[in-house]
């Protein structure tokens, strides 16, 4: 550490050369060096007055980075006047204490290693020369120019960089008014394709609408001509009536056949055309499944005719609780059961009703199993469609209107369940019909089992 005593104008001229040496030394820019000699040379003006004052160089290396410290020490005389002490923090790093005033400047991190440092400082502080006022006005003057040149090139950069700004402000602005356009077009075209989807929802509403009306008049309108030819057909064939030859027989049988299968396509219209519309209204009430499995059963044995196949029904000793439609639930299994007894030619198809083991709410399964001819992948979703059947020779005896899967899967929703198939070509399908207990949903759902749209 070096140490200078201060006692003239004269001393604060060499102390201003000093310092400006000594940053020059330590690597310092032209700016910081000018900020620290002025900032020394306002603070050993300010303390001229003072007793003993003394001045000392040093480094500090325990900081990082190192820096260059200042100290002005003095035994008496007045504190140092606090618009001095402003003008030096506006320049570097000040403390002041009594009898003492510190000034710190860190110096760049990539110059000489501490020791060096040291050594180049003391060498520079040693060989300094006296300087007179007009020595320091002089380099004074020097550090105004090359202040005010650096100052003229930082403005010049400045101003190109305005200029840049100001053209990227204006790509800015144009890329912005283009996008705004573009915006403004897609908006319109989206206001356009909403206006035009809005219309043909209205326009497949109506036709859903026109479809269901046509379903429920046409069904109306055929269903009376058709029980007149099926009630004629089992007159002529009733015991009490007059005989008929063996030819005259089998042509009455076909026509009844016929009327009969004309009538359950009406039926199937008809219905699926109420559920559609909203028509049905659900009367939950506490269901017997095992009188409705078993007359289930009897119906559809007496009907599909094939010995090959066999019917497995569950006893059910200990039927699952459930309320709901039982009509509608009757239509539900007749028509899942009777598509699986359509299209297996041998094997089972078997019935299983069992409580769901994790509902939500108490809800009952009802899974048919068949060993038919199955459905292919690409199949699956399309037999949900009405009127769809999937193509193949297992069509040509299989005669069938494919409104049953469809129907059956709009009444499981309408009673508030689900109906989910899986099928294997060759192996056989399996229907799972999940229906709630409706006794519970309307302990939470007042509103539940009416008339649902």
């Amino acid at each position: 550490m070096t140490f200078f005593s201060l006692s003239s104008t004269q001393d604060v001229f060499g102390l201003r050369r000093r310092a400006q040496q000594a940053a020059a030394a330590m690597a310092l820019e032209r700016q910081d060096q000018v900020r620290l000699a002025t900032a020394l040379s306002e603070v050993g003006r300010d303390r001229l007055e003072c007793l003993d004052l003394e001045v000392s160089f040093g480094l500090v290396p325990e900081t990082q980075p190192t820096s260059l410290v200042v100290t002005f020490t003095w035994s008496g005389g007045p504190p140092p006047a606090q618009d001095t002490l402003d003008l030096a923090a506006k320049l570097v790093q000040v403390d002041a204490e009594a009898g003492r005033v510190v000034i710190t400047q860190p110096l760049p991190t990539d110059g000489d290693r501490p020791t060096e440092q040291h050594i180049l400082l003391a060498e520079v502080l040693r060989d300094g020369v006296r300087s007179t006022e007009a020595d320091d006005l002089r380099a004074q003057t020097r550090d105004l120019i090359a202040t005010l040149e650096e100052t003229r090139a930082q403005r010049e950069e400045l101003r190109r960089l305005n200029e840049e700004l100001e053209e990227t402000n204006r790509g800015v602005l144009a890329l912005y008014s283009e996008l705004t356009e573009e915006l403004e077009t897609t908006n319109s075209g989206v206001l356009a394709l909403h206006s035009e989807l809005d219309d043909k929802r209205h326009q497949l509403q109506e036709a859903g609408e026109a479809k269901t009306r046509f379903w429920t008049n046409i069904s109306h309108e055929l269903r009376t001509p058709v029980n007149s030819v099926v009630a004629l057909s089992r007159l002529l064939l009733a015991p009490s009536s007059p005989p008929l030859t063996g030819e005259q027989r089998e042509q009455v049988e076909l026509i009844a056949s016929s009327g009969h299968s004309l009538l359950s396509l009406v039926n199937d219209l008809l219905d699926v055309a109420k559920a559609e519309a909203g028509h049905l209204e659900i009367h939950p009430e506490a269901v017997d499944l095992r009188l409705l499995v078993a007359h289930l059963s009897r119906l559809l044995l007496s009907s599909h005719g094939r010995d090959a196949v066999t019917l497995v029904v569950p006893g059910l000793q200990r039927q699952p609780a459930l309320v709901t439609d039982e009509t509608l639930l009757v239509h539900i299994l007749r028509n899942v059961l009777s598509n699986a007894l359509k299209f297996t030619e041998q094997g089972e198809v078997r019935l299983a009703v069992t409580a769901d083991p994790e509902p939500a709410v108490p809800a009952v399964l009802f899974t048919v199993t068949d060993t038919g001819v199955g459905i292919p992948p690409a199949e699956l979703d399309r037999v949900f469609e009405a009127f769809y059947q999937v193509r193949g020779p297992h069509q040509k005896e299989r005669p069938g209107t494919g409104l049953g899967l469809p129907y059956a899967r709009t009444l499981a929703e309408l009673l508030g369940g689900s109906l989910t198939l899986t099928s294997t070509v060759g192996v056989g399908t399996q229907v799972q019909i999940r229906l709630p207990d409706l006794g519970h949903v309307h302990m939470n759902e007042p509103d539940a089992g009416r008339k649902r749209p």
